[in-house]
């Protein structure tokens, strides 16, 4: 069962999407931004919908909505480093 997989450029995000791959996570805004290498500030205007992520920040939230408990994993081995 093949998925036709879109470049993360060519997919528009929208604010609640970006909000719902962070709640899938089950992280809150300041520990999401750190995940994703951006500031609180960028997290809160993209899940406002003021700004849009770029290709690399698509790519993980889109790893976020898929397979969290990726992202999930990734934290906790970042605090037990």
């Amino acid at each position: 069962m093949n998925k036709a997989v879109q470049p993360a450029r060519s997919v528009r995000w929208q604010a609640s999407h970006i909000s719902e791959a962070r709640n899938r996570v089950g992280l809150p805004q300041a520990d999401f931004a750190a995940l994703l290498g951006v500031s609180v500030r960028t997290l809160q205007d993209w899940e406002q919908g003021r700004r849009n992520p770029s290709g690399a920040a698509q790519t993980l939230l889109r790893v976020a909505m898929l397979y969290p408990e990726t992202l999930r994993d990734l934290t906790s081995q970042d605090a037990t480093a």
